[in-house]
Formats: C-alpha cells, sequence, structure tokens
C-alpha cells in the first residue's frame, strides 16, 4: 500500500474537512485529482468511504472506521517527519501557522515577510481564523491564542503579553461625559467582543490596586470579530476594550482615544501551542526566535 500512501493522504484531508474544495486547498492540489484519488482507493479497497450530495460530504460507517486508522498511520509518518526535520539545520519546507484575524495580519504577516526573505527553501500556509483549531486535524505546526488556555495535551509557549485598553472615538464621546471611573460606563454604549470559543461576551476588566474588577453591562452591538469591532469605534458606535496591537496606530492618529487608562487591566497572554510530543522543525523554531524578537 505504499505506492497509494498519497490516496490516504487525499481521503485523510477530505474526511477531515468533509469538502473535497478544502481538502485541494490544505494540499495544493486541484479538486478533480483529490476525488481521483478517493475513488481509486474506495476502488482498491472495495468499500464506499463517503456519501456525496450537491450540498455536503459524509463519511460512511466503513469510511469513519478507515479514518481512525489513517489517522494515527499518517500521525506516525509525519512524527518520523519531524524528526528528521530537527536532525537539520536547514529552514525549509512548509510552515503551517493559525492565528487570530487581526492579530495574523498586523503581527505575523510581517514576522512572515522576514523569514521568506531570509530563508528562500521555506514555505508558510497561513491560516486566519478566530475560530479555535484542532492542530492534529489541520494537520498544523502550530496555532497562536489570547487569554487563559484550557488543559490539553498541547505545549503552550508564551510569546508575549498584549495589554488591554478602553477606547473610544472621538465622534462617539463628542456630545458625551467623559468617564472618569468605573461606574461612570454605566451611562455609556458598551459594544461587546463575542468569544468564539465560548459564545459569551468578553466581561470589561479593570485593575484597581491589587484587585481586578468586572463591569457587567448590556451590550446594544455584539461583534465576533476584531477589526469589525474596531470599525465599530471608529463608527461612533460606543466603547470597547481591544488589545493594544489593534488600536496602537488609531491612538497615535488621534482617531481613537484611551479611557481610564489608570485602570488598564494584566495584559492578555499571547501563546504559541505545538502538538506534544514532537521535536521543534528549525522552520517552527526560526518562527518562534523571529516572532519573539519582533517589536
Amino acid at each position: 500500500m505504499i505506492k497509494n500512501l498519497s490516496q490516504f493522504v487525499a481521503f485523510d484531508a477530505v474526511a477531515r474537512h468533509l469538502s473535497f474544495a478544502s481538502a485541494a486547498r490544505e494540499l495544493g492540489l486541484a479538486p478533480s485529482s483529490i476525488a481521483k484519488s478517493v475513488s481509486r482507493l474506495e476502488s482498491t479497497l472495495n468499500v464506499k468511504l463517503f456519501t456525496r450530495t450537491t450540498r455536503a460530504v459524509h463519511l460512511t460507517h466503513d469510511g469513519e472506521v478507515l479514518h481512525r486508522r489513517c489517522a494515527d498511520v499518517l500521525a506516525q509518518i509525519d512524527a518520523l517527519s519531524q524528526l528528521t526535520d530537527a536532525s537539520s539545520s536547514s529552514v525549509q519546507g512548509v510552515l503551517r501557522v493559525s492565528a487570530p484575524i487581526g492579530y495574523g495580519g498586523k503581527v505575523i504577516v510581517p514576522v512572515i515577510a522576514s523569514l521568506l526573505k531570509r530563508h528562500r527553501e521555506l514555505r508558510v500556509d497561513l491560516r486566519l481564523t478566530d475560530e479555535r483549531v484542532d492542530l492534529a486535524g489541520e494537520g498544523l505546526d502550530a496555532a497562536i491564542r489570547f487569554g487563559k488556555l484550557p488543559d490539553s495535551n498541547l505545549i503552550a509557549r508564551e510569546l508575549q503579553k498584549q495589554p488591554l485598553l478602553l477606547c473610544a472615538s472621538p465622534r462617539y464621546l463628542q456630545h458625551r461625559v467623559l468617564p472618569k471611573e468605573i461606574d461612570d460606563l454605566a451611562s455609556h454604549e458598551i459594544v461587546s467582543f463575542r468569544m468564539p470559543d465560548s459564545g459569551r461576551d468578553r466581561p470589561l476588566e479593570f485593575r484597581v490596586g491589587d484587585e481586578v474588577n468586572r463591569f457587567t453591562y448590556e451590550p446594544r452591538l455584539q461583534v465576533s470579530q476584531g477589526s469589525a469591532l474596531v470599525d465599530a469605534l471608529l463608527s461612533g458606535c460606543g466603547i470597547a476594550q481591544l488589545p493594544h496591537f489593534m488600536v496602537e496606530n488609531l491612538l497615535a492618529q488621534g482617531e481613537l482615544i484611551e479611557l481610564l487608562p489608570s485602570l488598564r487591566p494584566e495584559p492578555m497572554d499571547v501563546t504559541l501551542l505545538t502538538p506534544h510530543g514532537r521535536s521543534l522543525a528549525p522552520r517552527l523554531k526560526a518562527f518562534i526566535d523571529e516572532l519573539r524578537s519582533h517589536p
């Protein structure tokens, strides 16, 4: 079956995404090529692996059984590849990283640009999403996440800390009394960030002395994507708390104003997650070093 390994790789990608088009994008192949590989595998094994309609793709029972076994085998092959990569000092191959949309665009893309200039044999597959991702299922080398992390079998490496700033636009504040303390926020419009992993609104946090105060509110506008939250503030929709990287340029240009700066909460952790038990490939180590040194 070694000669048919590419068919199993194609099958695994389709099974994870439940989409031939998404599998093709991940593997850098045409959807028709993926479909032919899966069809040949079904013919070789004499089983039907997927049921397909014009709108959806589903695994059959035989497909589910094969995918569990296939995923284990491919994970072992990938582990062997990681060992080979780690034993080499050359920064090469494909680095697959997931990051939040806003942070990915403003912080990760410049880091990757610097890496690509120095390492001509490196390629990068950067996947931007505010949703939580399955590293093993998506075939990722690493994922960047914000805030406190739940217990998992992933290895977490702290990259940096992002201050949280309470901001509003001059347009919004023009006809309103500037808040001087936390209780003053009760008379203001709060724009909330709905956290993708929980679906809950992220609370406003403030540090008063040695204590952390949480301000509860009823938002008139809920937003689930970071850059849209910035757009809402610029449109005069209200007040929101955002990471520093998202607003630093707007603050410098006077398009946003920081409120209650003396009550900033503890900075938010930015963490890199990698699968447990893998040695760091040179391309991933180079990425981590570059990110940590990036201003």
